[in-house]
């Protein structure tokens, strides 16, 4: 059973930051294709906020690059979103994701964690 337990969001003023945890059990992250961020504002799509592959290629939404910073600690077997400069619009619900399978064609998600930016 393959768990991924999100943590360390709450509420910022903007121009402040947070940094969120994602620690997977049952399964290590050195086998799962990707590990991602996505969020979820209301009345909004889930997006993808950044991602890495398990080779260690990194990608971000065009709102987050130069800002946020996704990172692995394959010890703690945990990924991290270092989110600074926040914005008010960075309000969301974030999630982490893992992609795993011969085609990326399955997900684990976690449960989500409330960030919240106050102008």
């Amino acid at each position: 059973q393959v768990q991924l337990v999100e943590s360390g969001g709450g509420l910022v003023q903007a121009g402040g930051s947070l940094r969120l945890s994602c620690a997977a059990s049952g399964r290590s992250i050195f086998s799962i294709n990707a590990m991602n961020w996505y969020r979820q504002a209301p009345g909004k799509q889930r997006e993808l906020v950044a991602g890495i592959t398990s080779g260690g290629r990194r990608n971000y939404a065009d709102s987050a690059k130069g800002r946020f910073t996704i990172s692995r600690d394959f010890a703690e077997n945990t990924v991290y979103l270092q989110m600074n400069s926040l914005k008010p619009e960075d309000t969301a619900v974030y999630y982490c994701n893992g992609k795993y399978g011969s085609g990326s064609e399955y997900d684990y998600w976690g449960q989500g964690t409330q960030v919240t930016v106050s102008s």
